[in-house]
């Protein structure tokens, strides 16, 4: 059987995120904890899964030059052809 093409066109964005003890109260400071970042986008998570499911995928998307963009590109080149 023949893998199936697939185009995904969405979106490729690295989630940052803190933590912090509670919500901030409106005008509230406080201050944030252990931080984190995670690679993700409807567009990406999509075309991860299509590949994973035996796709053989090409992915459409806008991603920034900057280090978040190639470490995304990075985590991508292994599933999905990047155009």
């Amino acid at each position: 059987m023949q893998q199936p093409m697939i185009c995904v066109v969405g979106s490729v964005n690295m989630d940052l995120v803190v933590r912090t003890p509670a919500l901030p109260a409106p005008g509230q400071t406080i201050l944030g904890g252990p931080f984190n970042t995670f690679a993700g986008g409807k567009g990406a998570n999509q075309a991860v899964a299509a590949a994973r499911a035996g796709g053989r995928v090409t992915m459409i998307a806008h991603v920034g030059a900057d280090a978040h963009g190639a470490t995304l590109r990075a985590g991508l080149a292994d599933s999905v052809i990047i155009v």
